[in-house]
């Protein structure tokens, strides 16, 4: 197979796998802290059983090391909150609209981390999301079932996408540090060490300390957290990280904000969703789509522009 046709295969295989990550965030039945605490202990397990992974790790300095720990606590925290937005709004299709307005706040947060001036055109795209997310909230049902609020699913969610933007921008600026297969492991081990420690102080008597697979009963929380953190997490990293050597950054980034739809589609085959949701949802959720592409073209044409005076240069 063409070494980019077989990177491009990669790449897409793993934007569907993140795109399944919030149908199984919906699927398993307890909390998103516990939930979280399980994902990054197992991935984290993993992690710990690759020899290149230890090498690298030996690699980084004690202050970098201590900077992508920090990260891997804002990665626990997106997630956490990523999850706590299905689980509010029983949606993760709600969930996966407002983890768009990452670019928002992308285009905040990038610019002072990374000490570049600010672009009026990435915050006038950030003010369509803004907007997408304005016609969900208004367009969603008020009342209801008395275990969903949307307005709280919305913030959390919308917490989220921040958080996103700003462990995303972190790693830009740290990334040359060190391999990005330690990197992603340090933050891992981070968050599943403080999760191992912050969990037992606050794990209620409904907490699940090992899921649970138990056909009988129509629980398969064990499956549903295996194919999160070995398939969704693990395997994806690698697929991407593979698909990079062979393609651009903008058709990388070009890919991956195929995510949500994705998860879209899923949440209508799998929960029907789509029954549960109107025009004005889908109308917010096109509009915060259409701004993120419109971000990636923009970047796509800037850098062009910037290569092309570099080469005249």
């Amino acid at each position: 197979m063409n070494p980019r046709i077989k990177a491009l295969t990669y790449l897409h295989i793993a934007v569907f796998l993140w795109g399944f990550t919030a149908i199984l965030g919906k699927l398993i039945s307890y909390n998103s802290f516990n939930l979280v605490w399980h994902r990054m202990l197992l991935t984290a397990a993993v992690y710990a059983c690759i020899p290149a992974v230890w090498r690298g790790v030996a690699a980084i300095s004690r202050r970098d090391f201590l900077i992508f720990t920090g990260i891997g606590l804002i990665v626990a925290l997106h997630w956490i909150t990523f999850y706590g937005s299905i689980k509010l709004g029983n949606s993760a299709s709600v969930t996966l609209a407002c983890l768009g307005s990452a670019s928002f706040f992308s285009a905040i947060l990038d610019p002072l981390i990374n000490r570049k001036a600010l672009k009026a055109q990435e915050l006038f795209i950030g003010l369509l999301v803004v907007a997408g997310i304005y016609i969900i909230h208004y367009s969603l049902p008020s009342g209801g079932a008395f275990d969903v609020d949307y307005t709280a699913a919305i913030a959390t969610g919308i917490l989220s996408a921040a958080l996103a933007a700003l462990f995303t921008a972190l790693n830009k600026r740290n990334i040359e540090k060190a391999s990005s297969v330690a990197i992603s492991a340090i933050e891992m081990l981070a968050g599943a060490a403080v999760l191992s420690i912050v969990f037992p102080m606050f794990a209620g008597p409904e907490a699940v300390w090992i899921p649970e697979y138990n056909p009988d009963a129509g629980n398969y929380d064990l499956v549903w957290v295996l194919l999160l953190s070995l398939v969704c997490t693990n395997l994806t990293f690698y697929l991407g990280t593979h698909a990079l050597k062979e393609i651009s950054a903008f058709t990388a980034n070009l890919s991956v904000n195929l995510e949500p739809i994705y998860g879209i589609v899923f949440g209508a085959i799998i929960f029907k969703e789509n029954q549960m949701l109107n025009a004005g949802f889908y109308a917010g959720a096109a509009l915060i789509l259409v701004s993120v592409f419109i971000q990636t073209f923009y970047e796509y044409r800037l850098r062009k522009k910037q290569a092309n005076a570099n080469g005249n240069g």
